[in-house]
């Protein structure tokens, strides 16, 4: 769940929107006005949106808030954190690796609930103060809203943080990760399950939209749980692997003179090759990629070179022969890169192509499920 639209930085993570985010702003936004006006149908209109407006805007603080709890532990634990994503579902912190221990995945998990539950305590504190009627009931929804957003997280399924935390103590127990992250999908994946019956059955009893709705988490939950077991697998799988166990040191290029037209029908057509580097008088100068042919119009491709649209070599993102495999990943997911060159004292040692590393995680997969009982799945 990546952002589409950036908002800035708090304590040097990036906060981002989905685009799915505006439809549930949308009908929270609507709930709220039609349940402000039937408490209280004396409010005008333009109070009631104004107020519902405001309440959907603190609302999704409160989840920031709450995301962000989850964050900072996890940086102060010594965890990279990318980004914060506030979706259709709530929020989802990046991190850029596993926590260390135990101990660290419960802490970091249990944080987020507790912000929710303090957010709630005040939140329906204020509204017991003397306050305005429309403030006082926009902080009570805000309180139960965010103390039954902390109920809701503790469900043991994975991966919400009840799931997480789940995970942990199996973990601890265990002393094995991978077994523990196993149990805690298998535990959400049955959780989504009944999510999904339960939606179902009551859509068909006259639940409306709001027992679809329940499905459809219980579906998210579902591909959720599956991919966070996945990619624990990976991490592990690739805990130990570096850059010099999968670079080839041998691989096409193409030279920077060469016209686009040229490049395209001889090397790109016949070889199906997605990066290609790009030399010039024996020197490495760049590399080239369909993302970059596809911005010159297709006229001019007999008259451009190669080298007139290469991401330049100083552009470039390169590893080290003895960097960590789970680095290279990030990094070739972050750029969407292709091809990654390989460096050391200067000179290029080779490259790791993308095909090759997704190969190698294909087969960790298929031995995974084989092991595990499970039917063949591709990445």
């Amino acid at each position: 769940m990546r952002s589409q639209i950036k908002l800035g930085r708090v304590f040097g993570i990036t906060i981002g929107l989905h685009y799915s985010w505006f439809l549930i702003a949308f009908l929270i936004v609507f709930s709220l006005v039609g349940d402000y006006r039937s408490s209280h149908p004396q409010w005008p209109v333009a109070l009631a949106t104004g107020l519902a407006v405001t309440t959907a805007l603190l609302f999704f603080l409160s989840l920031l808030l709450h995301e962000l709890s989850h964050s900072l532990m996890a940086k102060t634990r010594g965890l990279p954190v990318h980004e914060i994503t506030l979706f259709a579902l709530g929020g989802v912190s990046q991190l850029g690796q596993e926590a260390a221990s135990a101990k660290d995945e419960f802490q970091i998990a249990i944080v987020g609930p507790l912000t929710s539950v303090v957010i709630g305590i005040i939140c329906l504190g204020a509204a017991d103060s003397p306050a305005p009627v429309p403030v006082a009931a926009m902080l009570s929804w805000l309180g139960y809203i965010n103390l039954g957003l902390a109920f809701f997280n503790m469900i043991p399924g994975y991966p919400m943080d009840g799931g997480r935390i789940l995970r942990a103590v199996i973990w601890w127990k265990t002393e094995d990760l991978e077994r523990a992250t196993m149990y805690a999908a298998r535990t959400g994946q049955a959780i989504a399950g009944v999510f999904i019956i339960a939606g179902i059955i009551g859509y068909f009893r006259g639940g409306g939209l709001s027992a679809l709705w329940v499905a459809f988490i219980g579906w998210f939950l579902l591909q959720a749980a599956r991919e966070s077991h996945v990619e624990t697998t990976l991490r592990n799988a690739l805990a130990g692997i570096k850059v010099s166990d999968l670079m080839v040191e041998d691989y096409p290029t193409v030279d920077s003179h060469e016209s686009i037209q040229d490049f395209v029908d001889h090397t790109l057509l016949r070889t199906g090759g997605r990066s290609l580097l790009v030399t010039e008088n024996g020197n490495t100068v760049g590399l080239v990629t369909p993302h970059e042919i596809k911005h010159v119009d297709r006229a001019k491709w007999p008259r451009v070179a190669v080298g007139e649209i290469m991401r330049p070599w100083k552009k470039l993102s390169t590893v080290a022969p003895g960097t960590p495999m789970l680095r290279a990943l990030e990094i070739i997911n972050r750029e969407d890169i292709g091809l990654l060159p390989v460096v050391s004292n200067g000179q290029l040692d080779g490259v790791l192509p993308r095909e090759k590393l997704f190969d190698y995680l294909q087969t960790v997969l298929d031995l995974q499920y084989v092991r595990n009982g499970y039917c063949r799945k591709s990445v």
